[in-house]
């Protein structure tokens, strides 16, 4: 699948190091999120993908960038966006 086509929906990338949320804004060279937030801990994976609830949040101020030779993969997050600090 060409990532591309998530652009405009919610997402959770999963990178060799961290987890991040948010909207796909654009995809070239980094993957540029909006309403973004870093997942210090998802709990069980197959869990937070299934019902929307993380262990750990700590939401950015504002838009970032995750470095696309960083990602492992990309999952279509079908929940609200996380903007609390938790």
């Amino acid at each position: 699948m060409d990532i591309t086509a998530l652009t405009g929906k919610n997402v959770l990338v999963r990178t060799v190091t961290n987890y991040y949320t948010g909207k796909l804004l654009s995809c070239d060279g980094f993957l540029h999120l909006e309403e973004a937030a870093w997942i210090a801990d998802t709990g069980r994976f197959a869990d937070a993908l299934r019902t929307g609830k993380l262990n750990e949040v700590e939401p950015y101020p504002a838009d970032c960038w995750v470095a696309v030779g960083s990602v492992v993969d990309v999952s279509e997050w079908q929940h609200e966006l996380p903007r609390t600090q938790k």
